[in-house]
Order: C-alpha cells, then structure tokens, then sequence
C-alpha cells in the first residue's frame, strides 16, 4: 500500500479483503471460506445486513459458484454486490423522499 493515508474508499474496499482473508485462514484451505467460517464471518461481521436472508446454509449454496462448498474471494464478491445493491436501493429511496418532502414544502 502507498504511503500516503488511504481514501475512505480505499480503506473500505481494504477492509472487506482484509476481512475475507482474516476468516478464510481459520480452518481448511487458506484462500477459501469454510461452511463455518462463512458462518461466523456474516454473523460477526453482517448481522445487519444479512439477518433477513433466511438460511445462511442457503446463502452460501447460491454463492458458492462450482458448488465445492467452499467460497473463493470471487464468491465472497458477489455477496458484497448484492449487499451493496440492497444499500443503494435504499440511499436512492431516502434521496427520492427528501426531494418529495422538498419539493412540497416549495409548493406551500
């Protein structure tokens, strides 16, 4: 990494492959999540984000692409898409209703 501090970007995307590899060297094969530390990797690190998902047994089968029963990094990536979808989804609906609130109170 550069010398310099990292952006706020920087230092999240550092994070969530920091994350990864803090889990993934747990048990089993080091560049790869386990069942278990899929496990305690959502339910440590995305209690909020995944507590409507349902089964995380479930979760890991739809990501896990060829099905080894193991996550890869690029596996572990299309959760945090989908997860970071379902966040813009909700910032552009909180920036739809301000407007609307704003937009009223111009009216008035």
């Amino acid at each position: 990494m550069a010398a310099e501090p990292l952006t706020e970007l920087e230092a999240a995307i550092e994070t969530v492959v920091t994350t990864f590899f803090t889990f993934a060297g747990r048990e089993g094969r080091k560049g790869s999540l386990s069942v278990n530390e899929f496990k305690e990797l959502a339910t440590q690190q995305l209690p909020h984000l995944l507590k409507d998902v349902g089964s995380l047994d479930e979760k890991m089968k739809s990501l896990d692409v060829n099905q080894d029963s193991e996550l890869k990094f690029h596996e572990y990536w299309r959760l945090i898409g989908e997860l970071a979808k379902e966040i813009r989804k909700e910032k552009a609906q909180e920036i739809r209703k301000k407007c609307l609130i704003n937009k009223s109170l111009m009216n008035e």
